[in-house]
């Protein structure tokens, strides 16, 4: 059975690492690389680092603390935000990253994907989804720039899209739930799940150990992230790993 996977995320704010609610009301967390060495001790599975600065305000590639934080690690790195080119992507793997997280660049060109996908391997691009949902319309819509812009791009017909271009895989966060501690959108990852077969990281929602048995025990998801409930000490890595074991979950200890 696959072990399921905890993937801490570091979303990067000018250097810093920032966490808001419903992506508003950043504050300051703390030192990414000072952060994922501590993560990398945790037990987590794999890091996510995002860089929300540069979609939103357009910047060079944060390199340097990139590869930095690469250093520290024994455990995989994903990094986004503000993605545009296969230049940008080879960069980022040759500072460190094992693999990128593409949103913005993707809808605004889905080539991009199998471009990446041919060049550097299918296994390297997961394409990241920031998902609303329209009430009006009873459908999930993608959201681009931290979520600031809504697109006309419905979030059912883009994952089946992305797989077919070469996604390896993909991050979904469902922003209505994020920063909200309630659990998980069970029912939007299980419609999205229906509809591909490449793994899934859940986002948004995780409020304590016991919304991921939730999660893995009631979606076929392969991984849950987690950003304000494992910076702010509410619970760890390893809690939740020992709830999910005691649940029946697989999971890989270090």
């Amino acid at each position: 059975m696959i072990k399921k996977r905890i993937i801490p995320c570091l979303d990067v704010k000018d250097g810093r690492v920032v966490k808001g609610i419903q992506f508003k009301g950043l504050r300051d967390i703390g030192d990414p690389v000072d952060l994922a060495m501590y993560y990398n001790e945790a037990g987590a599975d794999e890091l996510v680092f995002l860089d929300i600065s540069k979609t939103e305000r357009g910047h060079a590639l944060t390199l340097d603390i990139i590869q930095q934080t690469a250093e520290q690690l024994f455990i995989p790195l994903t990094v986004g935000g503000g993605i545009a080119s296969i230049d940008d992507i080879s960069d980022l793997l040759k500072h460190g990253a094992d693999k990128v997280s593409l949103n913005s660049a993707a809808l605004n060109n889905p080539e991009l994907i199998r471009q990446a996908s041919e060049k550097f391997g299918r296994q390297c691009i997961c394409i990241a989804i920031d998902s609303q949902y329209d009430s009006e319309l009873d459908d999930y819509f993608c959201c681009t720039h931290g979520g600031k812009k809504r697109t006309d791009k419905r979030v059912y017909d883009w994952v089946q899209e992305v797989e077919s271009l070469g996604a390896g895989e993909l991050l979904v966060t469902s922003m209505d739930f994020d920063g909200m501690k309630q659990g998980f959108d069970l029912k939007h990852l299980n419609g999205i799940a229906e509809r591909v077969n490449i793994p899934i990281i859940a986002s948004g929602g995780g409020g304590n150990a016991r919304h991921f048995t939730e999660l893995f025990t009631q979606t076929p998801v392969s991984a849950g992230l987690a950003a304000s409930i494992l910076h702010d000490k509410e619970t760890t890595v390893h809690e939740i790993k020992q709830e999910l074991e005691n649940g029946g979950v697989p999971v890989r200890w270090p």
